[in-house]
């Protein structure tokens, strides 16, 4: 499934930020989808989770800030982050377990 973040923006600390992830493809709803994060001159990284039965799961350093969702018939996952840290500015990256990497949208955390 191919996969396309979009959403991204300049948000100062402590504000939100909504992420989307639109994907092509008809077995979408059957996917798994990830959010990964690649910070300036550091290592991609994963974020979260979002099952086809929709179970979800975090990274520590988002669990409690972040929330993945989706809406299958929209063909579409979600990332709403709260209270933002100049830390989670990143190119952020939506990708199914399988599929392969989109581009990615740039989150700036800064006042």
């Amino acid at each position: 499934v191919q996969l396309q973040a979009s959403g991204g923006g300049l948000v100062q600390p402590g504000g939100s930020l909504r992420l989307s992830c639109a994907a092509s493809g008809s077995i979408f709803s059957r996917n798994a989808i990830h959010w990964y994060r690649q910070a300036p001159g550091k290592e991609r990284v994963w974020v979260a989770i979002i099952t086809s039965r929709g179970t979800t799961i975090y990274a520590d350093s988002v669990k409690g800030r972040f929330t993945i969702s989706r809406d299958n018939a929209k063909n579409t996952v979600y990332l709403q982050m709260n209270s933002l840290k100049p830390e989670d500015t990143a190119v952020y990256y939506c990708k199914s377990t399988d599929g392969p990497w989109g581009q990615g949208t740039l989150v700036t955390v800064s006042s």
